[in-house]
């Protein structure tokens, strides 16, 4: 089991705490982190893209003119490609860019992105975090104080005032336990977690 110390709001080293092998120490599988970053890439994309098809577009039922005799070329709709206000040939339609993980290969990418944060030494432990009102600057103050700027803070508990005053902290996100995903581990220079949540991960995904 790795030992990692457990850092108070001021960044001093008040404990250790043992990090499960289950999750915290298993083999990183590399593909399935590349799918699992792949998958919610793919899942976020809207696809919303549409333009309509000669069917599609309104009007043009009537013929514009008779077959022969006029000494124009032959018509039978103004709703066709070549007239202005006409379909659009093989128009782009709204397409769902989404695939599926397996519930199995999901919980072994997250524990392998969370594996791989403790291997590099980028996972920090707090014992908690607790503040009286909002305030950015004191959330600011404890990043610092923690020699990390760009972090994934875990926490176990919805505290209003920590996520509203990690909320206007550009490079900062806030998560709960069951909002973790692979793309935010790997996104963030450091995951900084509470010592509660520790304990609640190793007990959802051991």
């Amino acid at each position: 089991m790795a030992k990692v110390s457990v850092l108070n709001m001021e960044g001093s080293e008040v404990g250790t705490i043992e990090l499960s092998d289950a999750v915290f120490g298993v083999e990183v599988n590399e593909h399935l982190v590349h799918q699992a970053v792949l998958s919610q890439l793919a899942n976020n994309r809207q696809g919303t893209q549409k333009a309509k098809t000669r069917s599609e577009v309104s009007g043009g039922g009537r013929k514009p003119w008779r077959q022969k005799g006029t000494g124009h070329a032959r018509q039978g709709s103004t709703r066709s490609p070549q007239w202005t206000g006409g379909g659009v040939v093989f128009a782009p339609t709204p397409r769902d860019y989404s695939f599926k993980m397996n519930k199995k290969e999901k919980r072994i990418a997250l524990k392998s992105a969370l594996t791989s944060r403790v291997n590099e030494g980028k996972l920090i432990v707090v014992d908690e975090l607790k503040f009286e009102a909002p305030k950015t600057k004191e959330f600011a103050k404890v990043m610092a104080n923690l020699n990390t700027k760009k972090a994934l803070v875990v926490l176990n508990e919805n505290d209003a005032n920590t996520v509203k005053s990690a909320k206007n902290i550009p490079t900062v996100k806030t998560a709960l336990t069951n909002t973790i995903n692979v793309y935010d581990i790997l996104k963030y220079d450091t995951v900084v977690v509470e010592k509660a949540a520790v304990a609640t991960i190793e007990e959802v995904y051991a």
